[in-house]
């Protein structure tokens, strides 16, 4: 054998070890199996809940955003707040006819985005101040965003884990859309490598330091936001569901899970769609750091291309050990693959196309901080920043 085809194989042999430490070592993170349960009996007393909606050019979805919200069955106080966030289109005019003159709804105009905010996060913080100032018997906070329909148990299922198992923070990774070709190969690759990258099991362990949140659907205790510092502590955070998780784990124990009930009403029905979404964020995530970058890059060559080269390689040689190696490591990471399929229904044999999901996700990451160096920060629904550092 030659030195090349030794090098393969070594390649190939660390794929299949680091797919072992994978499925064995990450908190089970493959088995997607950390779902809101329903909610088993009525609880007696129910704390008074706030929904804040930040909304911005939002006029597609956020009728049945709201619509979903007032037919919730929850039984204690239940208010809504959506704050138009200088929105360019009739986010507003469809909110008012979702809403159909009821005062449960309450829409306000936000203010001029303040030095050092995020579009998302100033919007957020004054549907904060709202609340306490209209309602303050609220005890939690509902934060989701405007294109999430959520089923009627959503909030009591929220807030029956919130409360039996004293969760500063309950969050779900809604079910995103999933019925373009784009969305076949991507979405359910999404949430499969977020996942990966905060396993539930590990996030919803009180002693364990990793911390992870959904921002589309958060249920977050006031007394705990605002002992941690509030909005403000997070103000100038693009990942922001993940720096409050952050934040408020600190001191309390949260919760993040999925759901096949409560949804994404938003599509990403080209390529570029998805490509914009993750590419905002992530170079953020990896601190905007090329080490990182690089450590990523090459982390997902080994982990999800490795394999389909050596299974290729090993064909091609006859080298039955290389090819062996490779089909051992694919094999694992379809099974691996497979329980998130599931969630999205989706055929088992999509498993396959996994590499390629990687691979793309790859390169957007790359274009993530291409973007970043050439000075293209990332926006908030195309929101102009005061500070143009902070996007």
């Amino acid at each position: 054998m030659t030195l090349v085809a030794n090098a393969i194989l070594i390649l190939a042999l660390i794929s299949l070890l680091i797919w072992i430490v994978l499925i064995i070592f990450r908190g089970g993170f493959w088995r997607a199996d950390q779902c809101l349960a329903p909610v088993s009996m009525p609880i007696p007393s129910l704390p008074a809940v706030v929904a804040i909606i930040p909304a911005r050019n939002e006029e597609m979805t956020v009728g049945r955003t709201i619509t979903s919200l007032m037919d919730q069955d929850y039984a204690g106080d239940f208010s809504i707040i959506l704050i138009n966030d200088n929105s360019e289109d009739d986010t507003v005019t469809a909110a008012k006819v979702a809403a159909q003159g009821t005062d449960t709804v309450t829409i306000i105009d936000g203010k001029d985005l303040p030095a050092g905010w995020t579009g998302k996060m100033w919007a957020a913080s004054q549907g904060v101040e709202a609340a306490k100032n209209k309602f303050p018997e609220a005890s939690y906070f509902l934060f989701t965003d405007a294109d999430i329909h959520h089923h009627p148990e959503n909030l009591s299922e929220l807030m029956a884990k919130a409360l039996a198992e004293k969760r500063a923070l309950v969050s779900l990774m809604v079910r995103l859309r999933c019925q373009s070709w784009s969305e076949h190969l991507l979405i359910p690759a999404f949430v499969f490598f977020f996942q990966k990258l905060y396993p539930f099991a590990w996030v919803n362990n009180p002693g364990n330091k990793t911390a992870g949140a959904a921002g589309g659907c958060m249920l977050v205790d006031r007394s705990a936001l605002e002992k941690a510092g509030g909005i403000v502590a997070i103000k100038s955070e693009i990942i922001d569901d993940c720096a409050l998780a952050r934040l408020l784990k600190k001191d309390h124990s949260i919760w993040l899970g999925l759901t096949r009930s409560t949804t994404s009403l938003r599509g990403y029905d080209r390529l570029s769609d998805v490509w914009q979404m993750v590419s905002r964020t992530a170079f953020v995530q990896l601190n905007h750091s090329a080490i990182n970058l690089i450590g990523t890059v090459i982390g997902m060559l080994f982990i999800y291309v490795v394999p389909i080269a050596s299974i290729f390689i090993g064909f091609l040689r006859q080298e039955t050990d290389l090819l062996i190696l490779g089909l051992a490591a694919w094999a694992m990471m379809s099974i691996a693959y497979t329980p998130t399929l599931r969630l999205y229904r989706r055929p088992i044999w999509e498993s396959c196309l996994l590499p390629l999901a990687a691979l793309l996700y790859t390169v957007m990451t790359i274009d993530s901080a291409r973007q970043y160096w050439s000075g293209s920060a990332p926006s908030w629904k195309g929101r102009p920043n005061a500070d143009r550092t902070i996007r």
